[in-house]
């Protein structure tokens, strides 16, 4: 098995690109995929960028390709891709499900439990047709994820705040979380590419710290350098102004159940792939590089 040649799926994604600056630092041979036209310039000695939809419909002639793969993309997107991994003689891969599996899945949300139900389906489909196929696996289930400004959790949050300048609280808002810093994600995928004496295994992905929702929103004013300002609404009042915002794109996807998971405990046990790993994810810190643009 070529250790140092990687495929990459979801390869222009946040994490994503998180993953793919690690591993050209690190040297290795990588063959990048994604579903958008890739400029030429993109283009490197190390990586070699290919457009998924060519990539597909060539696949039963093209030569073997890497041994070892990375999924960054959306998991339920990866059956489609399971022929291209089979001809390219795909040995191990480590993709990306998420904690949303776990705790959406009792969702009063049919939207969230949908998604719910997509992951765990995705995370079945992935573990039957790699063992069929004798192809190791490794599903991490990240927690919350930010970084670069582009996210859609932190940042979505951020421009909220930078546009009205106070956020929206329910209650107490004492639910704890575990955020995780996009490049400790692109960490831990790559480390359980690397252990090779781990296999067939699922791992929940924490952040190295935990807090109270309202903390993490209070972090989030302080690395925007705006005084913090929290308006406390009842459900009901919650409840209209998100059928509100979600005429606006940025906001469609909130829903009046993640109001009510502010006060609702988030928190997973990720000391196994801590120490399976030896993976030491960082607190959550946030930097200038993760706030986004103020001109958006």
């Amino acid at each position: 098995m070529d250790h140092r040649h990687v495929g990459l799926l979801g390869a222009t994604s946040l994490v994503g690109t998180c993953i793919l600056q690690q591993l050209a630092c690190d040297q290795w041979r990588i063959t990048a995929f994604t579903r958008k036209p890739v400029p030429p310039d993109r283009a490197t000695g190390q990586i070699h960028w290919q457009q998924l939809n060519t990539a597909n419909a060539k696949h039963a002639q093209s030569k073997k390709g890497p041994p070892l793969w990375i999924c960054a993309a959306p998991i339920w997107t990866l059956p489609e891709h399971f022929s291209l991994l089979r001809t390219q003689g795909a040995q191990r891969i480590v993709v990306l499900s998420s904690t949303s599996r776990l705790s959406k899945i009792n969702s009063n949300d049919a939207h969230e439990h949908a998604i719910a139900q997509r992951l765990a389906d995705a995370e079945q489909a992935l573990r039957r047709w790699a063992d069929e196929q004798h192809i190791e696996w490794i599903i991490l289930r990240p927690t919350l994820i930010y970084g670069m400004g582009s996210d859609k959790n932190i940042s979505v949050i951020a421009r909220f705040i930078l546009r009205y300048r106070f956020f929206p609280l329910l209650g107490a808002a004492i639910g704890q979380r575990q955020p995780i810093h996009a490049k400790d994600v692109a960490t831990a995928c790559i480390l359980a590419l690397n252990t090779l004496n781990i296999k067939n295994r699922t791992y929940n992905l924490t952040g190295g710290e935990t807090l109270t929702y309202r903390e993490m929103i209070r972090r989030i004013f302080s690395a925007l350098a705006i005084k913090p300002r929290f308006i406390k609404i009842p459900r009901w009042l919650f409840q209209l102004t998100i059928s509100i915002l979600n005429w606006l794109p940025q906001y469609r996807h909130w829903t009046p159940a993640m109001a009510d998971r502010m006060n609702r405990n988030l928190v997973f046990d990720s000391i196994r792939i801590q120490q399976d790993l030896q993976f030491q994810p960082g607190p959550f810190i946030l930097s200038d590089e993760d706030m986004p643009s103020r001109q958006n």
